[in-house]
């Protein structure tokens, strides 16, 4: 054993190890408990990050601490490779993605082995390859077959200059990323998934998920948005091929009070309403402007409202009047029908717009003790009450109004009550390169036909030049576009549009489950191991990727392919690493680098404190004393080991009867230290309380007097050492394996059963007891647990400091608080 702890000798000797032995290798075993731990799978844009890191040292301790305690564990690895980043890099460098992607995947795989991390590499997937985005396409497929994907138009974001289609992410303050010029709205037509198809679904289960942070839960719910209301029809006045709008509202009661409709300016009507009339020019100007602004912000309860009059006018139903049509910028096309009544009165936002462009406010709900006056209010009244200026429901509680409303309409032939959902359907159609070609061809006489299965995959071409000029390469591949037709055999055309990336992550997860080149993953292996016992990543992809990948199982589920309803059983959010008070970027200079601190101190010490520093779900303060101070602690975990190696190896010692209180005290901090471990591992993954206690047990082991002529101090001495060795196994695996190793240990550390405790080990057999005399304390002492009250009484009556406070005279009164005090009244 090396004199001194030299991490890169020690973590190269076991990476070899485990790679050559393949010790994480595992295969579906019914006779075991199997127990799936994912954490989400990286981009491989290059470089690994402090984020990272962390990320994959929580999930390794997951991994290593069930299969320690016996579980068939599951913990594989692959890249989510491909997308926009690669596209950028590729004109950043002038280097095709293919190769760029490829090569950082190489760079990544080598990163996280230095790392430790006990993936199974077997399983590894990466989505840019055939035999992975084949299923992608499968999938689609499947889900055109049944209605699930379909075609429609929507807008884009466009570039006019480069000619191509922007994501979100390329647009910057309304302008390009790459040639800083003005971007548009562009009409396209795009493929999109059904997901609406289950949001009553993906939203109930949501109450059956207890293993969910709340916040994810909350934040999924509210995009789902499922809203109970009444779908209202507006006569529309003087307009040529429009004869009503229909709204959709969750407050019929307040139907009386509309006083003006808003429509989204991107909505189709737009134009029609607008059609040879004055303000035509005024409304153009106005949609070309709000089509360029970002629609969260655009649509945020703090922004600017902001609209135009069309010209046109619609009939409020119940009232006869007429109202004026607006578009207004905070009101978007793909919620609900697009169109808002609008109620000045009872609506926060209508109340603004209403103030800013002087219409008419007409309150139609009063407080029940109160009348309100337009005039004076500063706010609109949102709460419930009665209703007013109604017509025959005047008097009726609002509550009960919106459902005798709703039902009045629909008796009427002019509303009903419906469910609307804020969640729309997925557009998954990307006009990039970088993706999963949709697997549809155009024949002039067939239409959109879907590829024969049996011809997939349809290829992305890695042989063409990528540029990021103009429109994808894709649309002018003669060689890629060239087509038969599956239906009738006659010439066809491709679809150039790529899937969305989320499409890509939607289901991997099965996947690592186990394949072969009959299906997307093996039926049998996903009943062993689905669904995914733990699912660690970021808060940022809470409602995007995890709804995606709820949505995809259950339609996998009704495919027949698994029996899963929900991916993932349970789900860590961990925070961000941050450095001088800021997430680390490169754009503020304060990244650290990985590959560095792990050269410097090791991997073990990396990990340690990315676990130690900070609980997973909070943000990890950056801190060089934090990585040092690991560094130390494992320095000295490794001499005590090595300054005591003969003792623990060599056990000579004779037994000298009834154990000593130092050898009942170690004993006794050990197993406290594994209950505390084990509890702390096991579910709340309170990793930084749980490296502290052991931090402490090996603070005790240096104070130990150990004495090597007593068997039973050695025994001791040898079993809390080696406890913390196992302890510390999940945290910091390379040094941990070195020690047991040293310690004669012939089963690898990581194959090792975990360390019970012994339940009567750790009830303690002495108490320390205050002594106080008239209530302030003058002595402790320490006496058996079950020692009788009339005992302790006597043996703190009899300590000279409780003399010296009572002159030797009798108490008034001796006062025993079990297990804790006494307290003598002179």
């Amino acid at each position: 054993m090396e004199d001194k702890y030299y991490p890169k000798v020690v973590e190269a000797k076991w990476q070899k190890r485990w790679e050559d032995s393949r010790a994480f290798k595992v295969t579906e075993d019914p006779a075991k408990t199997k127990y799936y731990v994912l954490e989400m799978f990286p981009y491989p844009s290059g470089r690994i990050h402090m984020g990272h890191v962390r990320n994959y040292s929580i999930g390794d301790v997951v991994a290593r601490f069930k299969t320690m305690r016996g579980y068939n564990v599951l913990h594989p690895m692959g890249w989510d490779s491909f997308g926009m980043p690669a596209e950028n890099a590729a004109i950043k460098h002038g280097i095709h993605p293919h190769t760029w992607t490829l090569e950082n995947i190489d760079y990544l795989r080598g990163q996280l082995k230095k790392m430790g991390l006990s993936y199974d590499w077997d399983r590894e997937v990466a989505t840019c390859l055939p035999e992975y985005y084949r299923w992608n396409q499968w999938f689609f497929i499947k889900m055109f077959e049944k209605g699930l994907a379909y075609k429609k138009k929507s807008f884009v974001n466009w570039c006019e200059s480069c000619g191509t289609v922007l994501a979100n992410e390329q647009v910057e303050d309304s302008k390009c990323w790459r040639c800083d010029n003005e971007v548009g709205q562009k009409e396209l037509s795009q493929w999109f998934y059904r997901i609406t198809a289950y949001a009553e679904e993906l939203l109930g289960k949501l109450d059956e998920m207890p293993g969910w942070p709340e916040r994810v839960l909350t934040m999924q719910r509210n995009w789902i948005g499922k809203s109970v209301g009444c779908e209202i029809d507006f006569a529309v006045k003087d307009v040529d091929g429009v004869d009503k709008i229909t709204v959709f509202t969750t407050r019929a009661d307040t139907l009386f009070g509309a006083t003006f409709m808003s429509i989204a300016p991107e909505h189709p009507l737009v134009e029609k309403l607008i059609a040879g009339r004055p303000e035509e020019e005024e409304v153009r100007a106005f949609v070309e402007k709000v089509q360029k602004e970002d629609k969260i912000e655009r649509t945020a309860e703090t922004g600017e409202k902001e609209g135009v009059f069309t010209g046109a006018y619609a009939v409020n139903p119940v009232t006869g009047t007429e109202i004026p049509i607006w578009a207004a910028n905070f009101v978007l096309a793909e919620y609900g029908t697009g169109c808002v009544m609008a109620v000045p009165a009872h609506d926060q936002r209508d109340f603004e717009f209403a103030r800013k462009y002087g219409m008419p406010i007409k309150v139609v709900i009063n407080p029940a003790d109160a009348k309100l006056d337009p005039a004076s209010m500063d706010a609109a009244y949102v709460e419930p009450g009665v209703m007013t200026a109604s017509g025959s429901f005047d008097g009726t509680p609002s509550l009960e109004g919106k459902v005798k409303v709703a039902e009045h309409l629909e008796s009427q032939g002019i509303g009903k009550k419906t469910i609307n959902y804020r969640l729309r359907d997925w557009g998954v159609s990307r006009q990039r390169y970088w993706g999963t070609p949709i697997p549809i061809v155009y024949c002039d006489k067939c239409g959109p036909v879907p590829v024969a299965v049996e011809n997939l995959p349809v290829k992305l071409p890695t042989d063409i030049k990528f540029t990021g000029q103009g429109a994808s390469p894709l649309t002018t591949s003669a060689e890629f576009l060239a087509a038969k037709c599956p239906n009738c055999g006659g010439e066809a055309v491709r679809e150039t549009d790529t899937m969305d990336t989320f499409m890509d992550s939607s289901w991997y997860f099965l996947r690592y489950c186990g394949w072969d080149e009959t299906g997307p993953f093996r039926k049998d292996n996903a009943a062993y191991w689905m669904s995914v016992d733990q699912y660690i990543g970021g808060i940022e992809h809470a409602v995007l990727h995890l709804l995606y990948s709820r949505f995809f199982t259950k339609v996998i589920r009704d495919l027949g392919l698994t029996t899963a309803d929900e991916p993932f059983t349970n789900l860590l959010t961990q925070g961000m690493v941050i450095k001088d008070g800021a997430k680390m970027s490169k754009s503020k200079g304060n990244v650290v680098d990985p590959d560095e601190l792990i050269n410097q101190y090791g991997a073990d010490t990396a990990r340690l404190f990315s676990l130690f520093a900070s609980p997973p779900e909070r943000d990890l303060e950056w801190s060089e004393q934090g990585v040092d101070g690991s560094f130390r602690f494992l320095s000295r975990v490794y001499r005590l080991v090595r300054d005591n190696i003969d003792t623990l190896t060599t056990v000579t010692a004779k037994a000298n009867g009834e154990p000593s209180r130092p050898v009942k005290d170690i004993r006794r901090a050990t197993h406290k230290t594994i209950k505390k471990v084990t509890d702390d591992i096991d579910g709340s993954f309170h990793f930084n309380t749980a490296i502290a206690s052991v931090m402490e047990l090996v603070n005790a082991l240096y104070q130990y007097p150990l004495d090597k002529a007593d068997k039973a101090s050695v025994a001791a001495f040898k079993e809390s050492v080696e406890s913390v060795v196992l302890l510390m196994g999940p945290f910091a695996p390379h040094v941990c394996a070195e020690l047991w190793e040293a310690l004669g240990k012939s089963t690898p550390l990581e194959k090792t059963p975990w360390p019970a405790y012994d339940p009567e080990l750790i009830l303690a057999d002495e108490v320390v007891i205050v002594v106080q005399v008239n209530g302030k304390l003058r002595d402790k002492i320490t006496v058996a647990v079950d020692e009788t009250e009339e005992n302790i009484k006597a043996a703190a009556l009899a300590l000279e400091n409780v003399a010296k406070f009572t002159g030797g005279r009798e108490p008034k009164k001796v006062i025993y608080v079990p297990g804790k005090l006494v307290n003598i009244v002179a």
